[in-house]
C-alpha cells in the first residue's frame, strides 16, 4: 500500500463498522486522500476481537472453491506489505510467518489429510506429508497420539487484537474521524445477545458523503436486500496463557480429532488461542459449557500441555457468512458494501481494503479480475442486489 493524494482531496466517506474490514478500508481510503468517518457504537461486539487470526487459505481449501483459494493466496501475498505498513505506525500487528501443521489423530483423520493433500495438488498447491514422528520433531509438544500431518508453510497468522490496535493507530494517524452514534436513525431492536447494528445509517445531514457498509453480520439490518444473503454464525474461542515452564508451539496447529476440527494458534506473548465452534444460533453470543468442553477436550488430545495453561478468557463472536462462502465487496446502489467474509475477514483485509479504495476513490492499481468477480455483490442479482 502506497501513499496517495493529500489528505481530504478525495471523496467524503462514511465507513459503517469498526472491525478489521471497516478499519482496513477506512485506512486505505484515508491514505488515498478521502475524508473518512467511521461509525460504530460498540466495536467489541463484532467478530474481529474474537478471531484467532489465522491466514490460512491453503489449509481451509475446498474443492468447489478454487477461485476463493486463489483469492486467499493473493491475500497472503499482500500481507507482508500490509503488516509492514501497519508496523510503521508504531504498533506491531503480531504478524507471524511460521506456517501451519494440519495434524490427524485417527486413521480416519489421516485419510482426510490424504484427501486434502490430493485436492491441493489438483489446485497446484504442494504440501509436505509428515509422519507422526516427523510432526513431533517439528513440534515436540504434540501428543504421541498424533499419527501424521501436513506441513503448510504458506499459511500464516496475525494477532487479531494487536492488529486492531495497529489499525486504530494507523487510522488515527491518517486523520480518520470516529463516531459511536448513528447520524440519522437507530438499528432495529437487537435479538438475544446481538447488540445494536454498527452505526445503523448513512449520514442524512451530509448527503454528498459516500457510505461503505462494513457491518459484518449486522449488514442485513442496515441493507435489507442482504437478508438471507449474509447471516451470523457463532464461533466460540478460548484464550490460554502459558507459564515459563509450559511447553509451547511455534506454529499454528489445525487438527482433526475423530473427524472434528480444532485449531491452536500461538502468540508471541505466550498466549494460545483455541477454537472454534460453528453454531447457527442467530445473534446469540452465549459461551456454552459444551463448546468450552469440546474445545479443551480435543485440544488436549493434540497438545497435552493444555492442562498446564491458565484459562484466561472464553468468548464468542458472530462471523458474517455469505450464502456462497465468499466475501461481498463492491458497489451497491449509491454506496458500497464490504461484508460476508465469514471466518476469513482478517485474511482478506488487505485485498478488501485495496478493492474498496479503488472502487470508492480510484486509488491504486485495478484489482485482480478474479478477486473483483469472486467478491462482486452482483452475483446475488437474483435477490435484487445490484
Amino acid at each position: 500500500m502506497t501513499g496517495g493524494p493529500a489528505r481530504g482531496d478525495g471523496p467524503r466517506v462514511t465507513v459503517v463498522g469498526a472491525g478489521v474490514i471497516g478499519l482496513s478500508s477506512a485506512w486505505a481510503l484515508a491514505r488515498a486522500g478521502a475524508a473518512v468517518t467511521v461509525i460504530d457504537p460498540d466495536p467489541s461486539q463484532g467478530a474481529s476481537p474474537v478471531a484467532a487470526g489465522m491466514l490460512a487459505p491453503i489449509a481451509e481449501a475446498h474443492p468447489t472453491e478454487p477461485a476463493l483459494l486463489a483469492a486467499g493466496r493473493l491475500a497472503v501475498e499482500a500481507w507482508p506489505e500490509f503488516a509492514e505498513a501497519l508496523a510503521a505506525t508504531g504498533v506491531d500487528p503480531g504478524y507471524r510467518t511460521t506456517g501451519t501443521l494440519v495434524v490427524g489423530y485417527t486413521a480416519g483423520d489421516l485419510d482426510a489429510l490424504d484427501d486434502l493433500a490430493a485436492r491441493l495438488a489438483g489446485l497446484g498447491v504442494d504440501v509436505e506429508r509428515l509422519t507422526g514422528t516427523e510432526a513431533r520433531r517439528a513440534e515436540p509438544a504434540l501428543a504421541p497420539g498424533v499419527r501424521g500431518a501436513l506441513d503448510v508453510p504458506g499459511d500464516h497468522s496475525v494477532d487479531n487484537r494487536a492488529l486492531l490496535r495497529a489499525l486504530r493507530a494507523a487510522t488515527d494517524a491518517a486523520g480518520v474521524t470516529f463516531r459511536t452514534t448513528p447520524a440519522a436513525r437507530t438499528a432495529p431492536p437487537a435479538e438475544a445477545g446481538g447488540g445494536a447494528a454498527p452505526g445503523a445509517a448513512t449520514d442524512a445531514r451530509d448527503p454528498d458523503r459516500v457510505t461503505v457498509t462494513a457491518a459484518g453480520a449486522w449488514t442485513p439490518r442496515l441493507l435489507p436486500a442482504f437478508d438471507g444473503a449474509v447471516r451470523p454464525v457463532r464461533g466460540e474461542i478460548l484464550r490460554l496463557a502459558a507459564t515459563r515452564t509450559t511447553p509451547t508451539l511455534t506454529r499454528t496447529i489445525r487438527a482433526l480429532v475423530d473427524g472434528r476440527g480444532v485449531y491452536l494458534v500461538p502468540r508471541a506473548t505466550g498466549e494460545l488461542v483455541i477454537g472454534a465452534t460453528q453454531d447457527e444460533v442467530g445473534f446469540d453470543r452465549t459461551v456454552t459449557a459444551g463448546g468450552v468442553h469440546r474445545l479443551l477436550a480435543d485440544a488436549r488430545r493434540v497438545l497435552p500441555a493444555v492442562d498446564e495453561y491458565a484459562l484466561v478468557e472464553t468468548s464468542a463472536g458472530l462471523r458474517p457468512v455469505s450464502t456462497d462462502g465468499a466475501p461481498i465487496v463492491g458497489r451497491l446502489g449509491d454506496g458500497f458494501v464490504a461484508t460476508g467474509h465469514g471466518r476469513n475477514g482478517i485474511l482478506f483485509a488487505p485485498l478488501t481494503a485495496a478493492l474498496v479504495a479503488y472502487l470508492v476513490a480510484g486509488a491504486g492499481p485495478a484489482p485482480d479480475p478474479l478477486v473483483a468477480a469472486a467478491f462482486a455483490p452482483s452475483r446475488f442479482a437474483s435477490a435484487g442486489i445490484r
